[in-house]
């Protein structure tokens, strides 16, 4: 069977409006797996059904119903997938490399988004930005357990500084996540660190690099290194202001 993501915007939020949504899927013989409210006026469903022709004449009714509109109807994406379970959209900026803006009561919400990001594995760079002590070492460490990767402190301050000069055989992973903080990294990294850090940000496999603008600003590389990166603040409307992080700060800091 077919699994698909609908979804549609509510023009008039009448009474009965999900019931006869409901069952227009039902006639049609169209499971409904997930459905939730999207925002304040969407609705998002996850079904699957075996014949093509159904998602057509599925379209083509809900297309004449004029109490909603038709935004949605394709193979469900992460992005889909979060919405549906969340019950809200979450925001993209349309820069290179792509930027998902959370605050920080959304920590649950980017949890789940980078730990689905982590189980895809492949090879990435994920840069975090924020302020200290907002949250981001926590949600970087709360999604490797999330998507119940391995992972290890090539850079940081949690406890102690870390500044690695060399992996163990089993750091060496596929399946490792490599946390990196461009901070202590670009200021305090000895030359050995920095071979280090070089082949392993070339190198495959997930890495989360917090202070990404402080590594391509101090360390010599490119934003263009990153597949994506996560802005988190404490509220909406906050500036992330590089110059103000002090190096004393942890890139991944628990309190």
């Amino acid at each position: 069977m077919e699994k698909l993501y609908l979804e549609y915007d509510i023009k008039v939020n009448r009474p009965g409006l999900l019931s006869s949504v409901t069952n227009l899927l039902g006639m049609l013989n169209i499971n409904i797996l997930q459905v939730n409210s999207i925002g304040e006026s969407r609705r998002g469903f996850l079904i699957e059904c075996q014949e093509q022709e159904k998602i057509k004449v599925l379209a083509q009714t809900l297309g004449q119903v004029e109490s909603i509109r038709l935004t949605v109807l394709r193979e469900p994406t992460l992005l889909d997938m979060i919405a549906l379970k969340h019950g809200k959209r979450l925001k993209i900026a349309a820069t290179t490399p792509p930027t998902y803006s959370f605050v920080r009561e959304e920590l649950g919400l980017l949890i789940n988004f980078l730990g689905d990001i982590l189980k895809e594995g492949g090879s990435k760079v994920i840069g975090i930005r924020g302020m200290p002590r907002v949250g981001k070492s926590e949600a970087s460490i709360a999604a490797c357990v999330y998507a119940n990767k391995k992972w290890t402190l090539v850079s940081s301050t949690i406890i102690r500084q870390t500044m690695r000069t060399q992996l163990a055989e089993d750091e060496s992973a596929a399946d490792t996540i490599f946390l990196i903080d461009g901070i202590t990294s670009t200021s305090r990294g000895t030359p050995a660190h920095r071979e280090l850090l070089a082949q392993i940000l070339h190198g495959p496999g997930l890495k989360i690099v917090e202070h990404p603008d402080v590594l391509v600003r101090d360390g010599g590389y490119s934003l263009e290194l990153f597949n994506l990166i996560i802005e988190l603040r404490h509220y909406a409307g906050q500036e992330i202001k590089v110059q103000e992080i002090s190096s004393s700060f942890s890139a991944f800091d628990l309190s």
